[in-house]
């Protein structure tokens, strides 16, 4: 691997793709307890990266809705708060 990938942030894809496949090793449960806890600290890593860039998405679209009034702030769900 090249400095430059190993310096390109993960895809939010990418990401839940890795998470995913730390949670179905888990869940197996064949791993040792050492190996467990290593998965299990690399989720919480990569969890939070993830959150990291959903909490950037929604600012983005935050700044993206806009009304008559400039800036609104509209729930992802939708719904007017």
């Amino acid at each position: 691997m090249t400095m430059s990938e190993e310096q390109k942030p993960k895809s939010f894809e990418v990401l839940l793709t890795e998470l995913e496949r730390v949670v179905h090793n888990l869940e197996r449960g064949d791993l040792s307890l050492e190996d467990a806890l290593a998965a299990f600290e690399h989720g919480t890593t990569v969890a939070k990266d993830a959150t990291a860039l959903l909490d950037s998405a929604e600012e983005r679209v935050k700044k993206l809705i806009e009304t008559r009034d400039g800036m609104k702030e509209v729930p992802l769900s939708g719904h007017p708060g």
